[in-house]
């Protein structure tokens, strides 16, 4: 990708580092530690700006429920600081480091960011950007600028942390972000229903989460994906596994729980709970797609779809790509898929009717330089994109992709 990396350690440092590339007329490629450096089509840079250096906790107010932290601070030591004081981020960011052939745990919360990435949560508590308070940062231009604050309720004119999310660094390099916390919860329980088809299960998934049983996670492995879990539990039940999270104080958890046995009662032809440990283990290794990950010589798609649809789209692949394998998230409307070759269109060509879009996460760097990674866009939207990009970066020093 690229020639070589610049290290800066303090905002100053960052901001010299994009007025020299501007200077010289060099094109940028920005990153956190590194994790993501395949995801997204190869970058063509002259260098890297890496900000793995300026790193490190800002300012911590449990009571307000904010943190704020330097961009280059792996999510780790953010999980584990939040830990201590029983709170969490409450969008469950996944770890791609290892599904794309990196180290596990070096991904940063900025690097979560700036992708959009959002765990099982993200059905129940929103996305990424939905917690993403304010910033402060570098444009192309070498401007510093920064939004929102270090409260929830501060937000004032264009809400641009929402526009910087997902944007991958094509934007403005970011030195200092804020988000929102959550409580932990103290009982976390998993009811799974053992033995659906993908279409029953999708059925029971969305039932689920239109109950008021506060469903806070529902995820479908299909018997061959849930045979591959690390979870001694789940591979046990020898069969397909549709897994449905509740969280909570004990006594509301229990009674939502029994609540939730009642109204799946017959629709299986076998129950089981996986309790706290086991219960934070599944998720983990569900957020990260390990059960799909873990080979390395399959590509990786992530589809979005409306949750009804999910079991929908992945028999139509099914009927064109017999070999392609799928576990399902948010009731159904994220769907991690592993096929043998590209195949983008047959992948497209299922989603067209429901609207839903496909990411190629995992791919050799080949396939990724012939093949649109991210869905195309609209030409409306593409014209929207570029004036965007050319407003915060009329000279394209960061690359895009």
């Amino acid at each position: 990708m690229s020639t070589s990396t610049l290290r800066p350690r303090t905002p100053e440092e960052l901001r010299a580092a994009i007025e020299w590339a501007l200077n010289d007329g060099v094109m940028l490629a920005i990153e956190g530690r590194g994790s993501k450096r395949a995801y997204g089509p190869p970058l063509k840079a002259d260098h890297a700006l890496s900000l793995a250096g300026i790193s490190g906790v800002v300012d911590y107010q449990p009571e307000e429920l904010v943190i704020t932290v330097k961009s280059g601070t792996p999510i780790r030591e953010v999980e584990a600081l939040l830990a201590q004081r029983k709170q969490m981020l409450a969008f469950e960011p996944p770890d791609l480091g290892a599904m794309l052939g990196g180290a596990a745990g070096e991904g940063t919360l900025a690097g979560a960011l700036m992708c959009n990435l959002a765990g099982p949560r993200r059905i129940s508590h929103g996305a990424a950007r939905d917690h993403f308070l304010g910033f402060q940062g570098v444009n192309g231009r070498g401007e510093f600028f920064k939004s929102g604050g270090r409260v929830v309720k501060n937000v004032t004119g264009y809400d641009l942390s929402k526009l910087l999310a997902g944007s991958r660094g094509t934007l403005a390099a970011l030195h200092e972000i804020t988000v929102k916390v959550v409580p932990a919860a103290e009982k976390l329980r998993t009811l799974m229903l053992v033995g659906l088809d993908d279409a029953a299960a999708v059925k029971a998934m969305c039932a689920a989460m239109g109950s008021p049983n506060e469903v806070s996670g529902a995820a479908h492995l299909p018997a061959e994906i849930a045979a591959r879990s690390g979870i001694d539990l789940v591979t046990k039940q020898g069969g397909a596994i549709t897994a449905l999270r509740i969280e909570g104080v004990a006594p509301s958890a229990d009674a939502r729980m029994s609540a939730l046995r009642e109204q799946f009662a017959g629709v299986a032809p076998q129950m089981e709970e996986l309790h706290s440990m086991r219960s934070r283990l599944f998720w983990a290794e569900l957020r990260d797609a390990k059960p799909l990950a873990t080979d390395p010589d399959r590509l990786l798609w992530k589809l979005s779809c409306p949750p009804s649809h999910g079991a929908t789209i992945v028999a139509a692949i099914r009927a064109r790509l017999p070999d392609a394998r799928a576990q399902y998230d948010w009731s159904g409307g994220l769907i991690w898929l592993t096929t043998r070759e590209a195949n983008a269109d047959i992948v497209r060509d299922a989603l067209v009717a429901t609207g839903g879009h496909a990411t190629l996460v995992r791919a050799p760097e080949a396939i990724r330089n012939s093949v649109s990674v991210f869905q195309p866009q609209p030409g409306a939207l593409a014209a929207l994109s570029r004036r965007v990009k050319e407003s915060f970066d009329p000279r394209s020093i960061f690359a895009g992709g």
